[in-house]
């Protein structure tokens, strides 16, 4: 596996459910970038995984932020304030949802589902809303699009990946054939899958961007939701991809 990435595995129990999730630190001789952050109040959870590799949390320099689902985000804002000279980056798409000049497209989805269910799950589904409503925002410092590349660890190649969200960015590492997938794709029972179909804000873009991964020689596959990927990532994405038949096509390349 290249040295210039570790993942940053953490488990731990939410609304009586393990969990696992998996932030990545990439790091070079001058910055130390992580990718995406967990869930509010997470930092003494991230400090625990940065130990694992003798590394301390004040030697952050970015976050790339991949989206902005609460997981994901959760305690951007508190990093940013503990450690301030922090560079948030995430894409152009999702600034305003993490700045907080504009309403969170999860808590909107959330909003707008709660007539159709029915009254016993309204408890919950109004805690869920009470949740993201509490989600701190927090400055983006710097904006990328889909093909600019970052300058550090060898290159980071941005790949725009909406669907999940409109701007879900995945993180290309060329010098590893690594990608970094975020919700692009999770691992389930061994096998890739769509993060949460039900909840994907467009699934069809969703699995166009599973396509547009193709375009990339993948060796490494990392998931936010399962790790490494071990297996033939090219074939598992056909795999995924003819479950999945859009525009009246098996989704081939």
């Amino acid at each position: 596996m290249n040295t210039n990435y570790q993942l940053l595995e953490i488990e731990f129990d939410y609304n009586g459910q393990h969990q696992v999730i998996t932030p990545v630190l990439l790091q070079d001789e001058h910055e130390r970038i992580l990718v995406d952050c967990g869930y509010p109040g997470f930092i003494p959870h991230l400090e625990k995984a940065l130990g694992r590799y003798g590394i301390g949390l004040e030697s952050i320099t970015q976050i790339i932020a991949t989206h902005h689902d609460m997981d994901h985000i959760g305690s951007m804002a508190e990093l940013k304030r503990k450690f301030p000279h922090i560079q948030i980056i995430t894409h152009e798409l999702e600034k305003p949802y993490l700045e907080g000049k504009g309403k969170s497209l999860r808590l909107e989805q959330a909003e707008s589902s709660l007539e159709e269910m029915p009254s016993e799950a309204k408890p919950y589904a109004e805690q869920f809303i009470r949740f993201l409503q509490s989600i701190e925002t927090a400055e983006v410092d710097r904006t990328v699009s889909g093909g600019d590349t970052l300058p550090w660890c060898g290159g980071i190649v941005i790949v725009h990946t909406p669907g999940h969200m409109p701007g879900h960015i995945s993180l290309y590492l060329p010098a590893g054939k690594t990608l970094i997938a975020a919700d692009a794709v999770v691992i389930e029972d061994a096998k890739l899958a769509i993060a949460n179909p039900q909840y994907t804000l467009d699934l069809e873009e969703a699995v166009r961007s599973v396509r547009r991964l193709l375009e990339y020689d993948i060796e490494q596959l990392v998931c936010y939701h399962g790790g490494v990927f071990h297996g033939d990532v090219r074939q598992a994405l056909h795999e995924l991809l003819r479950a999945y038949p859009i525009d009246g096509t098996n989704a081939q390349v």
